[in-house]
């Protein structure tokens, strides 16, 4: 009933922003002011046990879609709010180790893998709709596209899906036995719910941005209180 009622209030806040009378169209229409962000991020856990840090590889990565609506202050073009919607995903990638979330434990399994067989290729995917809100700055409100650009916010969503996936299974000597993919899929052991603090900074379309969990992304005692951090690029426009 939550996903329900929190994708009804999604639909209806695009419903809302596109029916707006034909003067509030051309406000949006005629203040270019990044509607649109496309991020893609390194990712990172915080306060990861070593047995866990240790076996994450460097190419774990995100990537976060939004759409927004920009309004200006009226006493001042340079600060605007702006707010929306969107999904914002991440991928960690393990060595030789497992992630068991389809368990029935009450501690989520993470198991090592050397001397047995284990995928050449295993992830961790989580997927979260999301409500995006912004404080930005920007030096120069009338050419967006030659401004310097910052904002501070929050983000809150609701996860969408979770699993493993594992790609091209090999044995102990990381010799290949077959050639197929196993997906694994279960919210169980996750916090269903996720806030996260969010900056960025940049010139025009291009921004740096960082965003980090303020609650862990697994429930209380099933793992060690865990958070994801994400710093990469945003691409902004219309």
């Amino acid at each position: 009933m939550k996903k329900v009622f929190f994708l009804f209030a999604f639909v209806s806040f695009f419903n809302s922003s596109f029916g707006q009378d034909s003067k509030n169209k051309i406000e949006i229409n005629t203040h270019p002011s990044d509607h649109f962000l496309i991020q893609f991020s390194s990712d990172h856990w915080t306060a990861a046990p070593d047995s866990i840090q240790s076996r994450i590889k460097s190419i774990s990565r995100g990537a976060n879609f939004y759409f927004m609506i920009d309004k200006p202050f009226a006493s001042n073009k340079h600060f605007s709010v702006a707010f929306g919607g969107g999904v914002g995903t991440s991928s960690i990638f393990f060595n030789k180790l497992s992630v068991g979330v389809n368990g029935t434990k009450p501690v989520l399994a993470f198991d090592k893998l050397d001397s047995t067989n284990h995928f050449k290729k295993y992830k961790l995917t989580t997927c979260f709709l999301e409500l995006p809100v912004e404080m930005r700055f920007s030096s120069n409100p009338a050419n967006p596209d030659k401004s310097i650009k910052g904002a501070i916010g929050v983000k809150v969503g609701t996860l969408v899906n979770a699993h493993s996936k594992g790609k091209t299974l090999q044995n102990a000597s990381d010799n290949t036995i077959n050639e197929f993919t196993e997906k694994t899929s279960s919210k169980s052991y996750f916090n269903t719910t996720r806030v996260m603090a969010t900056a960025r900074i940049g010139y025009g379309n291009f921004s740096l941005f960082g965003a980090y969990n303020l609650n862990t992304m697994f429930k209380d005692k099933v793992a060690a209180n865990m958070k994801l951090l994400q710093l990469g690029l945003t691409i902004s426009g219309l």
